[in-house]
């Protein structure tokens, strides 16, 4: 690999999540790869701000900020897990519509695409059903841990609310986004064992890119990224951008 700048990953967890589900993240995708978490307000750092439950609510959250880190035109990759995902399409669109360097991967992670009806919760976000809903992820605690009153409960279920009509808020937008596809390619990560974004609802990305769509899966379930085979796994794409200087442009297959 020829020398040159490392390539940044910034990366957006999954609903109810923060930043710091990323933190091995910094060592597993190996050299010339700078991961920056990017945690969305109401979590984390960020736990005094509103949660955004809207794209402009978002965009003014993180847009800003990352349009600045990326205008000197040096590679970056987005990565989004799940609600990230969708999170990550959105910034994509924005600064691409802005002028700005596009990124040279857009990556995500058991993230249903835009025109696929997230699973389990529809528009029904009471607490039980966001029970079951976290239950059926593996997310919840057992018993007592999980009960109406639990530090779980109180401060979960209402972060996990936000983030579940977020989501719809962005998939609703890119949607009716005349725009169309990214001209960026899209690499789309399951888990083998994911109960709830299979291979099939993974392809549904391959309509919101011009360029290249590849699915790999790796060992886990919805939440892989705790593991190491995704940060492996983006790492080796963040090489492959880094080598071919692609921004944007096609991957190769051959090389993920």
């Amino acid at each position: 690999m020829r020398d040159g700048p490392p390539v940044t990953l910034y990366c957006f967890a999954h609903a109810g999540a923060g930043a710091s589900g990323f933190a091995h993240w910094r060592t597993t995708t190996g050299p010339g790869v700078n991961t920056v978490p990017l945690p969305l307000p109401g979590r984390g750092t960020r736990r005094r701000e509103p949660r955004p439950t809207s794209r402009q609510a978002l965009l003014d959250a993180l847009l800003e900020p990352l349009a600045d880190q990326v205008a000197d035109g040096r590679p970056y990759v987005l990565y989004g897990h799940s609600l990230g995902g969708i999170v990550a399409h959105t910034l994509a669109c924005a600064l691409i519509h802005r002028g700005l360097p596009a990124p040279a991967c857009l990556a995500v992670g058991a993230s249903p695409p835009p025109q696929t009806a997230p699973t389990g919760h529809n528009d029904d976000l009471s607490d039980e059903r966001l029970l079951r809903f976290a239950a059926g992820l593996g997310s919840a605690p057992d018993g007592a841990l999980a009960a109406p009153g639990s530090l779980w409960y109180r401060r979960v279920l209402p972060l996990l609310r936000d983030d579940l009509t977020l989501a719809d808020a962005l998939r609703a937008d890119a949607l009716a986004d005349p725009s169309g596809p990214l001209p960026v390619p899209v690499l789309a990560v399951g888990g083998q064992d994911d109960p709830v974004v299979g291979a099939a609802v993974l392809d549904g990305w391959a309509r919101w890119t011009t360029g290249r769509f590849i699915r790999r899966t790796v060992p886990g379930d919805h939440f892989f990224v705790r593991g190491p085979h995704a940060p492996q796994l983006i790492g080796r794409a963040c090489r492959v951008v880094r080598r071919t200087r692609l921004v944007p442009g096609p991957l190769s297959g051959g090389q993920l």
